[in-house]
C-alpha cells in the first residue's frame, strides 16, 4: 500500500530529473561542441586568414585558456548567488561569442573571440557539475556524470562530422555560426528545464578572501588532488590529441576531412562505451580501482601512439592505439570527476567543481601547442606529448592517493 502510494508521487520528480539530466548533458556538450566542430576546418582556416598551424592552435589553446577562467570565475559566484541565474548568463554569452568568432578578421581576432567563447562555455560547464553535486551523493555522482557523458559523448561523435559536412556546402565561418544557434537552443532549455538546485540557506557567505581559503583548503586535500590531477593530466593528454590528430591524420597519413571525422567519431564513441561500463560498475566495484584501470589503458595506449611514431606503422595500428587510450580517459574522466567532488561538502561543490575544471582546461592549453612546436610532417611530437601526460596521470593519482590526508573543510 505504501509503493502504490509513494511511487505516484515521485513519478513527477523522476521525470523532471530525467528531463533535467538530458538538459544537462546537453549543456555539458558546449565543451565539445566549441572544441570538436571546427577541428576539421583547422587547414582552411590557416589558408584562408594566411597563417600557420601554430597559430590556428592557439586559437584551440584560447578557448582551453578561456574554460579554465570561466569556469574559475563562476564556480564560485555559483556557491554564493546560485546555479541558475549564472548558469543562464554564461550559455547567453557563449552564443554571442559564438556568432563574433565567425566574423573573425584575422587569426588573432579569432583567437580572441575563442577566449571570450571559452569564458562563457566554462561557466555553463562548471554550474552543470555543481547542479549533480547538489543533487547526489556518493557513488550516484560517478553514475550521473557517466549517464551524462552518454549524452556528451554524441557531441565529439557527430560535431567533427558535422563540421565535416558544413565544410561541403560553406566555409569554416558557417561552423561558427551553427555554434552560436546551438547555444540559443541551449538557452531556450535551459530556461524551462533548469531551476535553482541551491536554495538560499545552504549558500555560501563570504567574498574574495573566503573564496581563496576554499581554494587552498581544496589545494592541500591530497585525496582531492590526487582525483582532479588524474582527471586534468588524462584530459590534457585527450587534448594534445584533438589539437594534433587534424594535422597527423590528414596531413602524415593523407587522409580526408570526412575520413579523420569517422577516426575521431570512433575513438569518441570508445571514450563513451567506457564511461557507461565504468558507471554501471560505480558502487560494485571500488572507484580507485577503476580510474587506476582507466589510467594503466591510457598510459598502454600512448606507448602505442609513440611505437607508430617511432616506427612509421600504418595507419590502423595508430587507430587502435588511440582508441585504446581513449578507452582509458573514458574510465577515468567521469570516475575521477566523482571522487573529486563526492569528497567535499555540497555548499562549495561549485568552487571544487571549479578547480578540477581549471586542472582539465588549464593542463590543457598547455599540452595543445606543445604538438604544434614539435613541427610538422610527423606523428612524433603529438605522440610524445600523449606519452609524458598519461604516465603523469598515473604517478600523480598513485602517489597521492597513497599518501593521502585529511584536511578541516572551510
Amino acid at each position: 500500500m505504501t509503493s502504490a502510494v509513494v511511487e505516484p508521487e515521485r513519478a513527477p520528480i523522476v521525470r523532471r530529473r530525467g528531463l533535467l539530466l538530458v538538459i544537462l548533458g546537453a549543456l555539458s556538450a558546449v565543451g565539445p561542441l566549441a572544441i570538436d566542430m571546427y577541428l576539421p576546418a583547422f587547414p582552411s582556416i590557416a589558408a584562408d586568414l594566411g597563417t600557420g598551424q601554430a597559430q590556428v592552435q592557439l586559437t584551440l589553446t584560447a578557448c582551453l585558456i578561456g574554460f579554465s577562467v570561466g569556469q574559475v570565475i563562476a564556480g564560485p559566484i555559483s556557491d554564493t548567488r546560485g546555479r541558475r541565474g549564472p548558469l543562464l548568463i554564461g550559455i547567453a554569452a557563449y552564443a554571442a561569442a559564438s556568432l563574433l568568432c565567425a566574423f573573425s578578421p584575422s587569426v588573432y581576432g579569432l583567437v580572441g573571440f575563442r577566449l571570450l567563447q571559452g569564458i562563457a562555455g566554462g561557466a555553463a560547464l562548471v554550474i552543470v557539475r555543481a547542479i549533480v553535486r547538489d543533487l547526489y551523493e556518493g557513488a550516484a555522482i560517478a553514475r550521473i556524470f557517466a549517464t551524462l557523458m552518454l549524452v556528451t559523448g554524441l557531441a565529439p561523435i557527430l560535431a567533427p562530422i558535422a563540421g565535416a559536412q558544413l565544410l561541403d556546402h560553406t566555409s569554416w565561418r558557417g561552423v561558427f555560426v551553427a555554434l552560436s544557434v546551438g547555444g540559443l537552443l541551449l538557452l531556450v532549455s535551459a530556461l524551462s528545464g533548469v531551476r535553482e538546485t541551491l536554495p538560499a540557506q545552504r549558500r555560501e557567505r563570504g567574498g574574495l578572501r573566503h573564496t581563496l581559503a576554499t581554494f587552498w583548503y581544496l589545494l592541500r586535500d591530497r585525496s582531492f588532488m590526487a582525483a582532479s590531477l588524474a582527471g586534468g593530466l588524462s584530459f590534457a593528454a585527450m587534448f594534445a590529441y584533438i589539437s594534433g590528430s587534424p594535422f597527423v591524420l590528414q596531413d602524415v597519413y593523407g587522409t580526408s576531412a570526412q575520413t579523420f571525422s569517422l577516426v575521431f567519431g570512433l575513438n569518441a564513441l570508445g571514450l563513451t562505451i567506457a564511461a557507461q561500463v565504468g558507471g554501471r560498475l560505480a558502487g560494485r566495484l571500488d572507484q580507485e580501482r577503476l580510474v587506476l584501470a582507466g589510467l594503466f589503458l591510457g598510459v598502454a595506449g600512448a606507448a602505442g601512439v609513440l611505437a607508430v611514431a617511432l616506427f612509421h606503422l600504418p595507419l590502423p595500428v595508430l587507430v587502435t592505439a588511440l582508441f585504446v587510450m581513449m578507452c582509458g580517459a573514458g574510465l577515468v574522466m567521469p570516475g575521477s570527476a566523482a571522487l573529486a567532488l563526492a569528497g567535499q561538502p555540497a555548499r562549495i561543490a561549485g568552487s571544487a567543481a571549479a578547480l578540477t575544471g581549471v586542472l582539465q582546461f588549464g593542463l590543457g592549453a598547455v599540452a595543445a601547442p606543445l604538438v604544434g612546436l614539435g613541427g610538422e610532417g610527423s606523428a612524433l611530437p603529438m605522440a610524445v606529448v600523449l606519452a609524458g601526460f598519461t604516465l603523469a596521470a598515473l604517478v600523480a593519482f598513485a602517489g597521492l592517493r597513497g599518501t593521502a590526508r585529511s584536511v578541516s573543510p572551510v
